[in-house]
């Protein structure tokens, strides 16, 4: 069979690059807003606001991008809801944050009852695995933006922290360990280029990619004293886990098989003709979640105890904010 064209995500119309370079460009300007009580702002995982009584507010914000359209062409609104959350709180959580509440953004073309029912349905259930209350939202009618039938969401999410208890990545030491989790699936990224390589007619294929992004906050609450570090595996990839601390690479030894992930990853493998920093860039392809830790044994021995599958994947070394991977099929830098 021959090798199947390139196909990359900015093929499908999403430029990562400009939009790093974006959030540079208005870094200053944010910046220029902040007072004595902001600890940390754009770039983080979740920004960081100072309380009264030692403790912190960590906020994240975002949505579930072109995976709506999935949902719209299958015309099945009921886990949408909990990617909305997912996005959220697995940002939130990489601090430490215990997450509080979430509110919800609705903006639709027509509201359409029963749609909106099955969205609120998946907010529920994507609050309850997090332990935040869902306390508000808003809904939206703009015909002339958006058709009847479509719709698009953000999402909201505070969390808090003992600023005594904050993990930022200060510990981060050369040699410490990196352990990732599973994803459930293409999480909420990648969706534009999925949309281009799985044609509307490949249903079930569709419904495989439709699947809620994990929520990791069950683990991740279990596991805090034992890492340094998290990086919720989102837009970008691999490229996400430098943002635990800058000034270390982290060193990828062994990335898990098409045969250890879910099969939507293989599909797109093939559809795309992509690898390496392409592919790693654009899909999360398996890896959820990432701890760094001092610890590895023991944190391998309690995620062993929750019954929650781990894989071991490299280390820290000294150096310029880089995810570098070595193992014996990739090798690449992102």
């Amino acid at each position: 069979m021959a090798q199947a064209k390139k196909v990359t995500y900015k093929d499908a119309g999403v430029d990562i690059e400009r939009g790093d370079a974006f959030v540079e460009r208005i870094k200053a300007r944010v910046r220029s807003t902040y007072n004595n009580r902001v600890v940390s702002g754009v770039g983080g995982f979740a920004a960081l606001y100072q309380m009264d009584g030692g403790k912190l507010l960590a906020t994240g914000t975002d949505g579930c991008g072109t995976k709506v359209k999935i949902a719209q062409t299958l015309n099945k609104h009921d886990t949408i809801g909990i990617d909305l959350v997912a996005m959220c709180v697995n940002d939130v959580i990489c601090t430490g944050a215990k997450p509080l509440f979430f509110l919800d953004y609705l903006a639709t073309g027509k509201l359409d009852l029963k749609v909106s029912e099955d969205i609120i349905k998946g907010i529920v259930e994507g609050c309850k695995q997090s332990e935040a209350a869902l306390i508000g939202g808003e809904t939206a009618e703009m015909p002339g933006l958006y058709d009847a039938d479509e719709y698009d969401l953000a999402g909201f999410c505070v969390g808090e922290v003992e600023a005594k208890a904050l993990i930022d990545g200060g510990t981060i030491k050369e040699g410490d360990t990196l352990i990732a989790l599973p994803s459930s699936g293409v999480h909420s990224n990648g969706y534009s280029l999925v949309r281009k390589l799985i044609p509307e007619t490949e249903r079930k294929l569709l419904l495989e990619a439709l699947t809620a992004t994990r929520i990791y906050w069950p683990v991740v609450k279990e596991v805090l004293p034992l890492v340094k570090g998290m990086a919720h595996i989102t837009g970008g990839g691999l490229s996400n886990i430098p943002r635990m601390n800058g000034a270390f690479d982290y060193v990828i030894e062994e990335l898990p098989g098409l045969d250890d992930v879910p099969n939507i990853f293989g599909e797109l493998v093939k559809r795309s003709g992509l690898d390496g920093k392409d592919l790693y860039e654009t899909f999360n392809m398996g890896i959820g979640f990432v701890f760094a830790t001092a610890e590895p044994a023991k944190l391998a021995k309690k995620l062993t105890a929750l019954k929650q599958p781990y894989w071991m994947i490299g280390h820290v070394e000294k150096g310029t904010a880089k995810c570098i991977v070595r193992s014996n099929k990739q090798q690449f830098e992102c």
